[in-house]
């Protein structure tokens, strides 16, 4: 501490020597509260763990009782009076070259007017099987996908403000627009597992600058599991209904097959779509990271 004094003006200079850091660094006994700590964030996993397996165990028995009733005494009744008279107008109606167009021009058509196209998938799997019908609906979904990207195009001015009212939402939009050919191509199939509206995002698809090639060839992959739903539960729907019109129950290894696909089919997409949500949101999470990063 010294005194200095200039012009009858005296000042006081205090110095501090203690060079030590201005933070605390706090402790504990070896043994001690750390390892509690510890062991109680792993009991709390391993609870956590049993609690997530315990609900997807009930989920699956839930719709396999669901399943099994549906196929039993539901099944039939919905197929004598609405579905068997569907069949029978539509195989009188049309022919094969008939039924493939209604369903390709459908499903390409449908989703620019906003309007869902599932029930024409399930047409598909119901007249024309596996392979044809997803031929049939993936030529079609090529159509449907581009019609909105180059009509979006001529209203991109217009998307782009709709877009900047709602920040929040549309920055997972973005993403398909950032990064080099192929992390658009995962951007887009991530989006289209995810349970983010179809016909939406083709028209605000090229307000966030991805390109056609990686949009068009993303939305084809991202849309299998999709296709393969509606297909499978179109085939079901023509087994229901050609026993019912025979006037036949479906055998017991026949019914635990259907109902054991039904619930891999379903549990399966929960799992896929669940994995593409939580992708998107780390996706995001890293893009607000490296902004930041670069306004720091």
């Amino acid at each position: 501490m010294t005194i200095e004094s200039n012009a009858g003006i005296s000042r006081l200079n205090v110095e501090c020597e203690d060079h030590r850091p201005d933070y605390v660094i706090i402790t504990s006994p070896e043994g001690g509260a750390t390892t509690s700590f510890s062991s109680s964030a792993d009991c709390t996993s391993i609870w956590w763990s049993f609690w997530w397996w315990g609900k997807l165990v009930f989920l699956v028995l839930f719709l396999a009782v669901l399943g099994f009733c549906f196929f039993v005494w539901i099944g039939p009744y919905v197929m004598e009076k609405e579905v068997i008279p569907i069949l029978n107008w539509e195989t009188e109606t049309f022919s094969k070259l008939a039924l493939a167009l209604i369903i390709f021009s459908s499903v390409a058509i449908f989703p620019t007017v906003f309007i869902p196209s599932t029930p024409s998938m399930w047409v598909a799997g119901m007249s024309f099987g596996y392979v044809l019908g997803f031929l049939l609906i993936m030529c079609s979904v090529t159509i449907g996908a581009s019609l909105p990207y180059f009509i979006g195009s001529l209203f991109y001015n217009k998307i782009q403000g709709w877009l900047e009212r709602y920040p929040r939402k549309a920055s997972i939009i973005r993403l398909a627009g950032e990064g080099d050919a192929y992390d658009q191509f995962r951007a887009v199939t991530l989006l289209r597992i995810s349970p983010f509206p179809y016909a939406v995002y083709n028209y605000c698809a090229v307000a966030t600058d991805v390109k056609y090639v990686p949009y068009l060839f993303g939305t084809l992959l991202g849309m299998v599991p999709e296709v393969f739903v509606a297909i499978y539960t179109g085939i079901m729907i023509r087994t229901l209904a050609d026993a019912s019109k025979e006037q036949r129950s479906l055998a017991p290894l026949q019914i635990v097959f259907t109902v054991c696909g039904f619930v891999i089919t379903i549990v399966s997409t929960i799992i896929v779509t669940v994995y593409a949500k939580k992708r998107l949101s780390e996706l995001q999470t890293k893009d607000e990271h490296e902004q930041l990063m670069l306004l720091q």
